[in-house]
C-alpha cells in the first residue's frame, strides 16, 4: 500500500543498523514511515532540492507535507461543492465553539489533524476527528477551519478522494503543488492580525506547536492550546463512538523471538549509556514489540492504545486494566512488568521531574537551523511535554492535568525556556526501540516468510477463481471481490485480520491510489474492466502487503505498454545491489527510469517498512521493505505491482572500501499476469527475470496446494516462462 510520495520513499540508507548514521544531511528520519521525511526522487535541480528541504523542515508532524513532488501538476485550491448539509451543519456547530473557547476568549481558527495523542497513522474511531468533521476518510490530511472558512490540506495520493468527500463549503488545499500554501503561511496570510488559533495539544507535538507559535507570532498572531477539551469532541457529542476495549494477547515467543526480560536488559543498557533515569514509550507499535503483546483497538494494527515508562528497576504498562486478562497479566508479571491505568502516566511523569530524572523520549532535530528539543519524533503530545516542564519547575505555575495545561501564547520566551532547561530534564536522543523493531531477528524474518506463504495460497485461489468466473461472464462488484479475498485468507492458519482496508479498483478507481470500495456507488469487474487490487494479513507470524493488477479480457496495447514499464521498474529495484549508505534517493530513480523514458510518473512513495505482526506501515526502513512502483490515469485505470522484500547482505566478489553491500531477497510469492508483459518489451535479463522469479513461485507454493488440483494447475500455468 503506498505512501505519500516524499515524505515516505525508499529509505534503504537504514536498511541495517550501521546505515543510520549514513543518510545524507539533506535527509531527515523521523518516527514513523508516514512520517519518513526525505527528498523525494524528482527534485533533481538545486532549486527544487532547497525548496524540498525548507517543506521538510516546516513540515507538520505526519499530519500533511506541503511538498509532495516538485513535479506533481500545478494547481490551485479546490472549492468543493458537494451535495449534503451534514459537514457544514458540523462545521458551524465547531463555529459556535470556537467562539466561548478558552474561558469565553474565543478562537479564530482551529486546528484538526489526523492524530490521535500517540501519534498513529491509524486512530480508533473515537479519535477520528478530522474524518467526522470534515467527511474525508483518507488516512492523511489536516482540516482548518476560521470563522469563515474551512479547508482540507491532503497530498495527491488523495486529490480524487477528497474531491469526492468533501462536503459544502469546504476548500482542497492540493498539498505539494506549486500554489498550495503550508498550513501555517495560510493562517499568518488570512487570519486578521490580533488572531488566535487553537490546539488540542495532546494531538500535536510540541515541533509542531513551536512552529505554528513563531511563524504566527510573526504576523501579530498567537496559538492557543485549548484547555477545556477538544473541541470537535464536543460537537461529536453522545455519537462520538466509545474507546476501544479490546482485550491483549500475548505475542508467542515462538514468534517474537526474544523475550521481554532480554528486551528491557538492552533498552535499560542503552539508558545507561545515555544518561537516563527513565525511557517513556509512547508509539503503540513500539509497546507492542517491547512488551511481545498485541492488540485490537485500531483496525488493521494489532495494536491497543496504551503507554509504557522503563527505568533501570521498574517498568510500568498504562493502559486501561479491562483489556488486562489473566494469562496477560501473568504474562507482564513474570516480565517485571507493573500495570497502571492509562490516565496515571501525566502524575507519573510528574513525580519523576520532581524528582530530577532524566527522561528520554526520542527528542531528535528536523533541520540544521531549527533546534528541536522536545519529541519531534512525534511520539509525545506538547501536554505530556509541557507537564513534565511544569512539575519540574521549568514552566509556568499551575496544576497540569490532561485537560488543564500550560498556555504558550505569552509571547516569545517559550522556545527559550525550553531550551535554557531542556537539557536537564530530557535527554535528546533517538528511540532505541524503534531501530531494534525495525530490525528482525530470526524468528521475526522467518515468520515474515511463513506468512507470506500462506497469503500465497488464498491469493492464488483468489486470481484463479476470478480468472475463471469473470472469464465465464460472470460480472461480479469491487465488493464482492474483496469479500472473496478475505474469506480466503481467514482460511489459512494463523490469520487474524486484514492489515489495511483492501484496495480494489476497477477501472477508473484504480487510479485513486488509497480507494475503499463502498456497495452501492462500487464499480463492476468484468472482462472488460482493469482490477488493481492491493491488500495485506496479519497472520500471528506476520504482516503481508502485496499489490497485483489483472485484466479478464483483451488489455490494450496501452495498458500492456504501461504494465510493463512499471514491471521494469520492479525489476530494476528489486535486482539492484547497492553499498551501505546509499540514500534511497538513488535506488528510487531504478524504481522510476522505465516509466520517465515515456513521460509517465507516479505520485507515491516507492516502498515503505513492514512490521513482524505489527504495523503494515513502519519505520524507519530495515530489514523488511516493499517495491511498489505504479501508474495511474484518472478516471481510466490503475496499475501497480508491488512485492515486500527482506533486505540482506549481497555475495559480491568484492567490497570496496571495507563496505558490506545489501540486496533483496523477495517474500511475496504470486504469479504476475502473464498476458500483461510486452515481452519485446523486455530485456533478455529482465525475462530472465519474470522466469526466474515464477519458477520460485511454484517451487515454494506449489507444494502447499496439492490438495486442489484445479489450483495447482492455474499456478503450474501461470508461472510457465515467458
Amino acid at each position: 500500500m503506498p505512501l505519500q510520495l516524499w515524505r515516505s520513499g525508499l529509505q534503504l540508507s537504514v536498511c541495517v543498523p550501521t546505515l543510520s548514521s549514513k543518510l545524507p544531511a539533506r535527509q531527515i528520519r523521523t518516527r514513523h514511515p508516514l512520517i519518513t521525511s526525505r527528498l523525494d526522487n524528482f527534485a533533481t535541480s538545486r532549486k527544487a532540492l532547497k525548496q524540498a528541504a525548507v517543506a521538510i523542515r516546516r513540515s507538520n508532524c505526519r499530519a500533511v507535507r506541503t511538498f509532495a513532488s516538485t513535479m506533481q501538476a500545478v494547481g490551485d485550491p479546490t472549492e468543493v461543492s458537494a451535495p449534503g448539509k451534514i459537514a457544514n451543519d458540523k462545521v458551524e456547530q465547531l463555529r459556535k465553539e470556537m467562539a466561548v473557547a478558552d474561558g469565553g476568549k474565543g478562537v479564530s481558527a482551529y486546528i484538526i489533524p489526523t492524530e490521535d495523542p500517540h501519534m498513529s497513522e491509524y486512530a480508533p474511531s473515537c479519535d477520528e476527528r478530522r474524518h467526522f468533521i470534515s467527511g474525508f476518510t483518507g488516512s492523511a490530511g489536516t482540516a482548518v477551519v476560521t470563522t469563515d472558512s474551512a479547508a482540507l490540506w491532503t497530498d495527491g495520493r488523495y486529490f480524487l478522494q477528497a474531491e469526492q468527500q468533501l462536503g459544502p463549503g469546504w476548500t482542497l488545499m492540493r498539498a505539494g503543488t506549486t500554489k498550495c500554501p503550508e498550513i501555517q503561511d495560510w493562517l499568518a496570510s488570512s487570519l486578521p492580525h490580533g488572531s488566535r488559533v487553537g490546539i488540542d495539544p495532546f494531538l500535536h507535538t510540541v515541533t509542531n506547536a513551536k512552529q505554528l507559535t513563531e511563524k504566527l507570532k510573526e504576523s501579530g498572531k498567537s496559538l492557543v492550546p485549548i484547555l477545556e477539551g477538544n473541541l470537535v469532541d464536543k460537537v461529536w457529542g453522545a455519537g462520538r463512538p466509545a474507546p476501544p476495549k479490546a482485550p491483549l494477547r500475548i505475542h508467542k515467543m515462538e514468534h517474537a523471538g526474544q523475550s521481554v526480560q532480554d528486551k528491557l536488559i538492552k533498552l535499560r543498557k542503552d539508558m545507561q549509556e545515555a544518561g537516563a533515569g527513565a525511557l517513556l514509550v509512547t508509539a503503540l507499535d513500539e509497546v507492542a514489540w517491547l512488551l511481545n503483546l498485541r492488540g485490537g483497538d485500531v483496525s488493521y494494527n494489532p495494536v491497543f492504545v496504551s503507554y509504557v515508562l522503563v527505568e533501570q528497576q521498574t517498568a510500568t504498562l498504562y493502559v486501561d486494566q479491562h483489556k488486562v486478562g489473566k494469562e496477560v497479566a501473568k504474562h507482564l508479571k513474570e516480565s517485571g512488568v507493573e500495570v497502571k491505568d492509562y490516565n496515571a502516566l501525566l502524575g507519573d511523569i510528574k513525580t519523576l521531574a520532581q524528582a530530577h530524572t532524566k527522561l528520554w523520549a526520542d527528542p531528535t532535530k528536523a533541520s540544521s537551523h531549527m533546534q528541536l528539543l522536545y519529541y519531534s519524533r512525534a511520539c509525545v503530545s506538547y501536554a505530556i511535554t509541557a507537564s513534565a516542564r511544569q512539575a519540574a519547575g521549568e514552566g509556568p505555575p499551575g496544576k497540569a492535568s490532561p485537560r488543564k495545561r500550560p498556555r504558550t501564547d505569552t509571547g516569545g520566551t517559550e522556545s527559550d525556556e525550553i531550551a535554557a532547561h531542556a537539557s536537564a530534564i530530557f535527554v535528546e536522543k533517538g528511540s532505541p526501540i524503534a531501530m531494534a523493531k525495525a530490525i528482525k531477528n530470526k524468528v521475526e524474518v522467518e515468520g515474515m516468510r511463513e506468512a507470506h506463504l500462506r497469503d500465497a495460497v488464498a491469493l492464488c485461489g483468489l486470481l484463479a477463481f476470478l480468472e475463471k468466473e469473470i472469464g465465464d461472464g460472470r460480472v461480479m462488484d469491487e465488493v464482492e471481490v474483496d469479500a472473496e479475498l478475505t474469506a480466503r485468507r481467514k482460511a489459512q492458519p494463523g490469520f487474524v485480520e486484514a492489515s489495511f482496508p483492501t484496495i480494489a479498483g476497477a477501472g477508473g478507481n484504480g487510479a485513486i491510489i488509497h480507494y475503499r470500495a463502498e456497495k452501492g456507488s462500487c464499480k463492476k469487474v468484468d472482462k472488460d474492466t482493469l482490477l488493481l487490487l492491493d491488500s495485506g494479513g496479519q497472520f500471528d507470524c506476520g504482516t503481508t502487503d502485496v499489490t497485483r493488477t489483472m485484466h479478464f479480457g483483451a488489455p490494450t496495447d496501452h495498458q500492456k505498454m504501461c504494465f510493463t514499464r512499471v514491471l521494469q521498474g520492479h525489476i530494476g529495484l528489486d535486482q539492484a545491489i547497492f553499498p551501505e549508505g546509499t540514500p534511497g534517493l538513488a535506488l528510487d530513480t531504478l524504481a522510476r527510469a522505465p516509466l520517465w523514458s515515456l513521460g509517465l510518473n507516479y505520485r507515491h512513495g516507492t516502498g515503505h517498512g513492514v512490521g513482524a505482526a505489527l504495523n503494515v506501515h513502519e519505520g524507519p526502513h530495515s530489514i523488511s521493505t516493499s517495491n511498489e512502483p505504479g501508474y495511474y490515469e484518472d478516471n481510466a485505470f490503475g496499475i501497480r505491482i508491488e512485492n515486500l522484500l527482506h533486505i540482506r547482505e549481497a555475495d559480491t566478489p568484492f567490497k570496496f572500501g571495507d563496505q558490506s553491500y545489501f540486496g533483496f531477497e523477495r517474500l511475496t510469492m504470486i504469479p504476475l499476469q502473464r498476458k500483461m508483459i510486452l515481452t519485446d518489451v523486455l530485456s533478455k535479463k529482465e525475462i530472465e527475470w519474470v522466469n526466474s522469479y515464477h519458477k520460485e513461485v511454484w517451487e515454494k507454493v506449489s507444494p502447499r496446494m496439492q490438495h486442489d488440483k484445479d489450483l495447482l494447475a492455474w499456478v503450474k500455468k501461470n508461472t510457465q516462462p515467458l
